[in-house]
């Protein structure tokens, strides 16, 4: 399917309600079917992605799109890295992420809402506290794919400046809206960016460019539990100043 660029023309009416849909159904959905998704599909979904607006129309983003024997392949090194790093924590300082994703320091409300979304996560799943086994086990998910057919990785030219990342954020997002409207799901990942140092090579990506982050893509397990989980946001009287 070919996407046309956007032409002067009046825009056709949109369907609003398919749209508000399409991004509130998405979820991070953490249990995959193994059916496979069409490449043609996959790239459908890219190029309208790739309309997502960046600085001075820099478009920052480079995708990598793992199947196959190449998406088993990195499963196995990272799962073994996570391994080895609960086994022994002082190879920590072999991986670490190349920005800041969360802050050093936490603080209210943030660390409020990590800990209710972590807890409720855990506890839909039966995992107490201080069961680090079952901890480490559903942290490794994440590098497994959470066994979506496909895994994507997202790298950024180093040169890049911070705002490149907010271009980056507008780009995901479309590509996590549009895969709702081909009945897919997704689960952007940054678990993947402390593993950095395996994921690049093993890419193929070239030594200019970071790992921004990683995602899981495929068609949601609705028979697993975990798919029922959802997480709560805060109203819009919480954010939102109305100036006059």
């Amino acid at each position: 399917m070919t996407l046309n660029p956007p032409s002067s023309a009046p825009a056709a009416p949109i369907d609003a309600a398919s749209v508000d849909t399409a991004i509130t159904s998405r979820m991070s959905v953490r249990a995959f079917l193994p059916q496979p998704v069409l490449r043609e599909t996959i790239e459908h979904l890219l190029r309208v992605a790739s309309r997502a607006p960046s600085g001075t129309n820099t478009q920052p983003w480079r995708v990598y799109v793992l199947q196959g024997a190449s998406r088993d392949t990195l499963v196995e090194k990272c799962c073994a890295a996570h391994d080895a790093l609960r086994a022994d924590p002082s190879l920590a300082s072999e991986y670490r992420e190349e920005y800041d994703y969360y802050p050093e320091k936490w603080v209210s409300p943030y660390i409020d809402r990590r800990r209710e979304n972590g807890w409720g996560l855990y506890g839909l799943l039966g995992i107490t506290k201080g069961d680090k086994d079952k901890m480490h086990a559903q942290h490794q998910r994440n590098f497994r794919f959470f066994d979506a057919p496909v895994g994507l990785m997202f790298t950024l030219d180093r040169v890049m400046g911070r705002g490149s990342l907010v271009d980056y954020g507008m780009f995901m997002q479309n590509l996590m809206v549009a895969a709702r409207g081909h009945g897919l799901h997704t689960c952007p990942q940054a678990a993947w960016n402390g593993f950095a140092k395996i994921i690049l090579p093993h890419i193929g990506a070239g030594e200019n460019e970071m790992l921004v982050c990683g995602m899981s893509l495929g068609y949601a397990d609705p028979a697993d539990k975990v798919n029922t989980f959802v997480t709560p946001r805060e109203p819009v009287e919480s954010f939102t100043h109305w100036l006059a």
